[in-house]
């Protein structure tokens, strides 16, 4: 079985909202930092994978809200490489409250990626085998994302401190787009409980991208469509299911 991981975590002031509850990018931010710090600790961090001129590109989150953690809430963070095959790596990610309750189940895909000439590479044995993670054939796909139809759009320019070490757009940026447009009256009175994010190409430095979106009203309660586009082509797409706050 692979192994997990578990780091403690306290919710910081500046993790949270207005609301006082984490947010996504932040929480994001936390659970990929603990899939690094198990890669450390394996001795398959960064330096060693860049040594075979490769480096980790995140393809899709499925995020399953229980409820947002609140900030000085002290948590527990947990990650397991759940498998692979030929190109895509499985991770998933648990965040727990102090009482043992789980908030977030957060499913990743990863690949890795040539950094030179920018092309998906297979997934090498020497890089993934002290995960202990089992080997699949088959391809894991998550909920289908349905299309904006009827949406709207606010631009937004990529700034220099929103590209990280793989030269492209970090995936934790593409949800202050994502959820920006919503506006400042949704955001403060609903939240997610579901996600599914695809990032399907690399937005780099000094592009204008287009943050499309679109609300529906189901018996479930809200619904988001939202897309990133530039020039016509969609680099980022993603749904949203959301409840009221309480």
């Amino acid at each position: 079985m692979a192994k997990k991981f578990t780091t403690p975590y306290e919710v910081a002031y500046y993790d949270g909202d207005i609301t006082r509850k984490m947010t996504i990018p932040s929480m994001l931010a936390v659970v990929i930092k603990t899939s690094e710090e198990q890669s450390d600790a394996l001795d398959r961090g960064s330096d060693f994978v860049a040594s075979f001129g490769l480096g980790w590109v995140i393809t899709n989150y499925e995020i399953h809200i229980t409820r947002l953690p609140k900030v000085g809430e002290k948590l527990a963070v947990t990650t397991q490489a759940i498998a692979y095959n030929k190109y895509f790596c499985y991770r998933n990610f648990w965040i727990h409250d102090e009482a043992g309750n789980e908030c977030v189940l957060i499913k990743s895909t990863f690949v890795l990626m040539d950094t030179v000439n920018r092309k998906m590479s297979s997934v090498l044995p020497e890089i993934i085998e002290p995960y202990e993670s089992e080997k699949i054939k088959k391809i894991y796909r998550s909920e289908k994302i349905e299309k904006v139809e009827n949406g709207t759009f606010s631009p937004y320019r990529v700034r220099y401190f929103d590209i990280d070490g793989n030269q492209h757009v970090n995936n934790a940026i593409y949800f202050n787009w994502l959820l920006d447009v919503l506006g400042y009256d949704f955001l403060s009175t609903n939240e997610p409980t579901y996600i599914n994010v695809k990032f399907d190409k690399e937005v780099e430095y000094g592009q204008v991208v287009e943050s499309h979106y679109e609300t529906l009203d189901t018996d479930e309660g809200k619904t988001t469509r939202h897309e990133i586009r530039i020039d016509g082509q969609t680099y980022c797409e993603a749904n949203m299911k959301w409840k009221e706050s309480k």
